[in-house]
């Protein structure tokens, strides 16, 4: 599959080097050197992943970001020179998938994306795809988990999800009840190694209550001081 990366920044440098990096990883590139050119090109709905910049003309990223996840969930990864916790826990908290700071690595910046398509779009030729039958549904209470098309289901009423989110209600809900560590979290929804990374959690968990119940936001999901997080099998009695 031929996947269409978009490389958003208004620095020229910058997308002439990941250009040439993600191009010898055959992936096809498309360029933007502003948000209203990002919104643009993301809007024919073949970019399969975007690189964007936070400090944009006109349009700057998180409002880029915001805009595309009111109806797409493809993988972005923020850049920006900007290397202050507050920034990237807005990023993350508007659905960004990951976050480099400038400078950065260009041969890292490319495992990244890697590393993200295989989450997204499972290529890794070791998973199976899925069957499509009703096997592949799983139903805790008045959520429903549908991994074949990688939705999730609220009395009927679907509840958009990016990729990291949606595979850690799948680790919840294939076992409510079961405290599960920030390690054991961060290795499923992330697909990768463990690192000191509380706060990338923190914020994603607290996007999900959001998204499963605004009002209630701990119905779900329940905090377990000291060990992690508890996807509860019935509803909490306070």
């Amino acid at each position: 599959m031929d996947f269409k990366i978009l490389v958003a920044d208004d620095e020229a440098e910058i997308r002439d080097l990941l250009r040439l990096y993600l191009e010898k990883e055959h992936y096809s590139v498309v360029e933007a050197s502003d948000g209203n050119q990002a919104l643009e090109l993301l809007s024919s709905g073949d970019i399969a992943l975007c690189i964007l910049d936070i400090m944009m003309p006109g349009t700057d990223g998180f409002r880029v970001l915001q805009q595309l996840r009111r109806n797409s969930s493809i993988p972005v990864i923020i850049l920006s020179a900007k290397d202050r916790d507050t920034d990237k826990i807005l990023g993350l908290d508007l659905g960004a998938d990951d976050y480099m700071a400038k400078p950065f690595n260009p041969l890292e910046a490319v495992a990244r994306v890697n590393s993200a398509i295989r989450r997204a779009y499972r290529t890794d030729p070791g998973i199976q795809e899925p069957s499509g039958s009703i096997a592949n549904c799983v139903t805790v209470r008045d959520l429903t988990l549908d991994k074949d098309a990688c939705l999730i289901y609220r009395d009927g009423k679907t509840i958009e999800l990016t990729s990291v989110e949606f595979r850690i209600m799948e680790l919840f809900m294939d076992h409510p009840g079961k405290v599960f560590t920030k390690q054991q979290i961060y290795e499923h929804g992330w697909q990768d190694d463990y690192i000191v990374a509380d706060n990338n959690i923190m914020v994603c968990i607290s996007k999900l209550r959001s998204k499963l119940d605004s009002d209630d936001p701990a119905r779900y999901i329940r905090t377990i001081r000291g060990l992690g997080y508890r996807f509860e099998k019935e509803q909490a009695v306070e």
